[in-house]
């Protein structure tokens, strides 16, 4: 979903984009190679690197889908940034994705980049994540800490629409756990923002400056929608249902401060949740 939108929108800033792909592109396509990492040959010159893959960590961690997170993150990552670190000029900007699952599912206090990193399956898989980057140490490399993307298009929002829509919208659990989040518009625009600000390295937390409770967001997005939020789901009913999946995502309690763009003066585009779900669901619907 982001690599979707960020193409155009990088395009449009004058940069030229070429997408690297698992597999062989379609016939006819120019702007597509595919990943070979006994090939790095092909990954030469390029300025920067933004790298986004990953597999869909919202559904029950079964044992098998464990280990498909793990590899599409740390072993595809350490694969690609070794086949970099080859080439006759590596990247000068390695921009990697990461999650703020790194600070774990419960923290009572307020996190930023400098606090450790914590608990929980999220938590070992972003630190392997980010360590899988070392084959790059000559290049800038940017760990971008992301919380839950909003937008009509994937993820979260996404799956909680309909419901919302048709009245059926509820709070999660006690609705008290605290949740970051950032619109999809604010993710592309920081990015862009990490490439021309060289001085951020390591860990930059890509979340808004405004989290709010599960019961805070809830209560938003019915609003909006002009649609009552009545309904209540039980963390155990959520817990049989998804399992680790559910403490650790759900009903999973941070307040995640984005401290490292806001010391380098980003401006974010939707600061407050009301105008991120306004933005959202009146410009794209």
């Amino acid at each position: 979903m982001i690599g979707r939108n960020l193409q155009p929108a990088l395009r449009s800033a004058g940069h030229e984009v070429i997408r690297l792909l698992r597999h062989a592109p379609p016939p006819g396509e120019r702007d597509a190679i595919a990943f070979d990492p006994s090939n790095p040959e092909r990954l030469d010159n390029f300025d920067a690197v933004i790298h986004l893959a990953g597999e869909n960590v919202a559904q029950r961690w079964t044992k098998k889908h464990k280990a498909s997170i793990v590899a599409s993150r740390a072993d595809l990552t350490l694969a690609l940034c070794t086949a970099l670190s080859k080439t006759r000029k590596p990247p000068a900007h390695f921009l990697s994705a990461s999650a703020i699952g790194y600070y774990g599912y419960h923290r009572a206090e307020p996190v930023t980049e400098e606090s450790s990193s914590g608990d929980g399956f999220l938590a070992d898989v972003c630190r392997q994540w980010e360590a899988a980057t070392a084959p790059l140490a000559a290049s800038r490399v940017v760990w971008m800490r992301l919380a839950t993307v909003l937008s009509p298009q994937g993820g979260a929002l996404a799956k909680l629409l309909p419901p919302f829509r048709y009245g059926m919208g509820a709070v999660m659990g006690s609705g008290r756990q605290v949740m970051s989040w950032i619109s999809l518009p604010d993710v592309l625009h920081a990015i862009q923002h990490l490439l021309k600000t060289p001085t951020l390295t390591g860990p930059v937390n890509l979340a808004s400056p405004h989290p709010v409770t599960n019961r805070e967001f809830s209560s938003t997005l019915g609003k909006v929608l002009h649609r009552p939020v009545l309904l209540k789901i039980p963390a155990p009913a959520l817990k049989l249902a998804f399992g680790a999946m559910a403490t650790e995502t759900i009903l999973a309690s941070q307040t995640v401060i984005p401290a490292r763009l806001q010391s380098s003066h980003y401006t974010f585009q939707h600061p407050t949740l009301k105008e991120a779900l306004t933005h959202l669901l009146t410009t794209n619907n």
